[in-house]
């Protein structure tokens, strides 16, 4: 019954034109690549989500709606997770501290990319970088939320 409802409430948005845009390519679905991630997108729930395989795919490293210093350890959302991310999503809820800061270095050093609540994901951070040059697939241990940043994920 709940899933009905949740598919009722998004056709009911998708009508009133208050759904995901279409224009975004990612967010469409539209071709193989981004069809895990849009599977898999759970609608503005406040938390972001990090998984080992491209494409929304593989192993649910983990979902966190905080900050996660070191993501080797717990308490974050995420422990054992150091260089395993190759796709990420931001399903945070928009206003405020609504991107997700992703940094190479725990403690949030030494090189960072951010992910915007409007692009979803990034389901290939094969082909995305760290503000220090380094790619990001793979060489995640941190991340937070923050308001701006000046180097994004695709």
């Amino acid at each position: 019954m709940r899933k009905f409802a949740t598919t009722m409430a998004v056709i009911g948005l998708t009508v009133l034109g208050l759904g995901v845009p279409a224009t975004s390519a990612q967010a469409a679905g539209t071709g193989a690549q981004g069809a895990g991630c849009d599977n898999a997108w759970p609608g503005r729930n406040g938390n972001m989500y990090a998984w080992d395989g491209y494409d929304c795919q593989g192993t649910l490293l983990g979902v966190d709606a905080g900050n996660d210093a070191d993501w080797l350890w717990s308490p974050g959302g995420f422990a054992n997770a150091w260089d395993k991310a190759s796709s990420v999503m931001n399903a945070g809820y928009t206003g405020g501290n609504d991107v997700v800061q992703f940094w190479y270095v725990q403690e949030y050093q030494d090189g960072y990319a951010c992910l915007s609540p409007y692009e979803y994901y990034a389901d290939n951070l094969s082909d995305n970088y760290f503000s220090n040059g380094q790619n990001a697939d793979n060489n995640i241990r941190s991340h937070r939320w923050v308001s701006s940043c000046s180097v994004w994920l695709t």
